[in-house]
């Protein structure tokens, strides 16, 4: 059991230098309506969903380290670490807390409102839906754009060096610079 006293302790001190890395966002330089207004823009984009898994995965992680060490206490430690990260559970609304204060900070109030208003209509809300996938499609395209762009500038390059200094021209690779003759 002090194999899991001192992991413990370790993960604790680590999450306390985590926690002190990140610089707290001063609250006092924004008003209740600006943080009011963050908070439905934060919901309207949805971007703390993403760390809705936070503390779900660092618990399933200590309890898999937990019972690495000690496997006979499996159930115990399964209980006990569930227990204590739904207790935790609550500290969720002080991350909501702060992305607030960011967004209330970086943004005006008739900003926040304006993106609330957008990503909250249909358009916005197929532009975070359908956004990533229009991207990933757009950056196909450019490549294959690229591509054939990369080819007949070589070739054409290639044709009126060829032409402008005969066939002694060095051949041009995709890919390469052409070095000058000399």
């Amino acid at each position: 059991m002090n194999k899991l006293a001192g992991l413990a302790r370790t993960f604790a001190a680590t999450a306390v230098l985590l926690s002190a890395s990140i610089p707290a966002v001063q609250a006092q330089d924004v008003s209740d309506a600006q943080i009011k207004a963050a908070r439905a823009t934060i919901a309207a984009l949805g971007v703390t969903n993403n760390f809705d898994n936070i503390l779900p995965n660092l618990a399933e992680r200590l309890k898999n380290t937990l019972i690495q060490a000690s496997p006979n206490f499996q159930e115990l430690i399964t209980a006990t670490v569930d227990e204590k990260a739904l207790a935790l559970a609550a500290r969720r609304s002080d991350l909501e807390h702060e992305a607030a204060a960011i967004y209330a900070k970086t943004f005006t109030l008739e900003e926040l409102n304006a993106i609330t208003e957008f990503y909250s209509s249909t358009a916005g809300k197929k532009l975070l839906n359908d956004g990533p996938i229009a991207s990933r499609e757009l950056l196909k395209a450019a490549d294959i754009w690229a591509s054939g762009v990369s080819r007949d500038l070589n070739a054409e390059a290639t044709k009126s060096l060829d032409a402008k200094v005969g066939t002694s021209a060095p051949a041009l690779v995709e890919g390469t610079p052409a070095t000058p003759a000399q």
